[in-house]
């Protein structure tokens, strides 16, 4: 394994494309159902295109709510994030039939990069789990020393290739593609968060633990929490 090291811009750029990636399919239905609305006059047609304008519409902004918080500023110059505003932007994310989302946490202002964690790493339990079932989110503890625990439990249910080493920074290769980036990622906001992360599997259940142990990272001044993405 050989360690990965990316700079801001590399960095930057692959958090971008992943963002861009998670929008752009409802970014395109929404375009594809004004075209509808533009071209067919038969009233069933249009009422099919608003609908679809409606949902793409949803889902777009859900995603972008989620990746505000998962990978960008939030919107706020201060330390903390409300972990009710995590819950809501993960039911906004996961708001379908295909994945049910449990949800058990303080209520409670938790450190930025903790909260950050948190989401990033629901997402990857969410990759768990590629035909949907149930995540089940749970966050013990204190903002000082919480404990976060996902479980995914589906069809299929298998750890993610290569998250494992991502998390822990190395990579096969050296490098690291934009389906990635979210687990070295979440690897460096866990350093930073003093968390360490461990996966597991079991029948159709995948477990993703964090837990207080690793030292934050000495070479980020900032954290990764500042890319710029709010």
């Amino acid at each position: 394994m050989t360690a990965l090291n990316l700079d801001a811009l590399d960095l930057s750029a692959l958090l971008c494309s992943r963002v861009c990636h998670d929008v752009i399919s409802p970014v395109g239905a929404i375009v594809n159902g004004l075209e509808v609305l533009e071209d067919d006059s038969d009233e069933s047609m249009r009422e099919f295109a608003l609908d679809l304008i409606r949902k793409s519409a949803k889902t777009a902004s859900a995603r972008l709510q989620f990746a505000r918080i998962a990978f960008g500023a939030a919107g706020s110059a201060g330390s903390s994030i409300d972990l009710a505003d995590a819950e809501k932007v993960s039911r906004g994310m996961f708001a379908d039939e295909k994945t049910q989302l449990t949800w058990s946490a303080p209520q409670a202002l938790f450190p930025k990069n903790k909260v950050k964690l948190l989401l990033n790493l629901v997402m990857i339990a969410t990759g768990a789990i590629p035909r949907g079932g149930l995540l089940d989110v749970v966050v013990a503890g204190t903002a000082e020393e919480a404990t976060m625990t996902i479980k995914a439990k589906g069809s299929y249910a298998r750890i993610p290739p290569h998250v494992e080493e991502l998390i822990a920074g190395r990579s096969e290769t050296g490098t690291v593609d934009a389906h990635g980036i979210l687990a070295f990622y979440a690897g460096l906001v866990a350093r930073a968060a003093g968390m360490r992360v461990s996966l597991s599997i079991e029948g159709d259940t995948v477990t993703v633990h964090a837990e207080p142990g690793a030292a934050p990272a000495a070479a980020t001044e900032e954290g990764p929490g500042d890319t710029g993405l709010a």
